[in-house]
């Protein structure tokens, strides 16, 4: 019989072998890989180029944006101008101007004001110049620092001693706090009734009676050094410190027309005012024995 014969399939040019699995891709690598892709084929696909973003060209959505930047431009305005009206920002940024020579003047001051002559705050223009040019100034940082460290080394005493929790540190703060705002309290109602026409102000009075503090962490921390005896050597030096250095400041503040006159003190009223100054700068020496007394054992 006549050998069958065996029709083989020819391959047309492009297509691929039918009995082959995968496609060769050889040739398409041998013209290297820079060669570029038809869309859609088996190699990798042709990144796709996004269309450039048209929202910030909307003309809506810039004034959009100008009318948001508006709404928040007078909203930062209207909340300045309300958080000035019950906080003085500005007036507190005077009290913060100081540098490190004016810190270091004002603490020897403080602990040693007796060789002091001129107590009298310079102005420029009827205004005050800023502390670090002036050390009669007053200033809020050494006050705030000075409270901070008290509540720091009252935590340590209290460590010291075993008898430490966060319930009785905060009631220390708590209570320096609070006779802070009677000492305020109570000058302010006092020269309201004794009627003085003085430029003291209501932050002026806070630091001048903050400035105990200064004196009272010397105290806690000589007490922790040396005991009783370090304690009420370093206090009471402070605490005739800080009188003196009162007495001499609020004199010209209290005391502002006769010391701007140059004549004795004379008058019932004149002797309320002097009497005021005195119970002030006593009351000092008083609060700092009363917030330290107990942290040293």
């Amino acid at each position: 019989m006549p050998a069958s014969k065996r029709r083989v399939p020819v391959s047309q040019p492009g297509m691929a072998d039918p009995h082959q699995l995968f496609d060769d891709t050889s040739s398409s690598q041998s013209r290297g890989y820079g060669a570029a892709r038809a869309p859609g084929g088996l190699g990798y696909p042709a990144a796709s180029v996004s269309p450039q973003p048209t929202f910030l060209a909307d003309p809506v959505s810039n004034m959009a944006m100008v009318y948001g930047s508006s709404l928040a431009a007078q909203g930062k305005e209207l909340v300045d101008k309300n958080i000035d009206r019950f906080i003085p920002v500005t007036k507190l940024k005077y009290y913060f101007a100081v540098d490190t020579m004016y810190v270091g003047k004002k603490l020897g001051l403080l602990v040693f004001p007796y060789l002091h002559q001129d107590w009298e705050v310079q102005y420029q223009q009827d205004n005050p110049v800023a502390p670090r040019f002036d050390v009669n100034a007053p200033d809020l940082y050494i006050p705030a620092m000075a409270f901070i460290t008290y509540i720091l080394v009252a935590g340590l005493a209290l460590g010291t001693q075993d008898r430490f929790s966060p319930d009785l540190l905060g009631l220390q703060a708590s209570s320096a706090l609070a006779w802070l705002t009677v000492e305020v309290l109570a000058i302010l109602l006092s020269l309201y009734l004794v009627t003085v026409n003085t430029d003291l102000t209501t932050i002026d009075l806070v630091a001048f009676l903050g400035y105990k503090y200064v004196g009272m962490i010397g105290g806690v921390l000589m007490g922790l050094l040396f005991g009783k005896i370090g304690y009420y050597l370093v206090l009471g030096w402070c605490c005739v410190s800080i009188f003196v250095f009162m007495i001499r400041t609020l004199r010209l503040k209290i005391l502002a027309e006769a010391a701007a006159e140059g004549v004795p003190v004379r008058g019932a009223r004149n002797q309320l005012r002097m009497y005021l100054t005195m119970a002030v700068a006593a009351a000092q020496p008083l609060l700092m024995y009363w917030l330290t007394f107990h942290l040293v054992r």
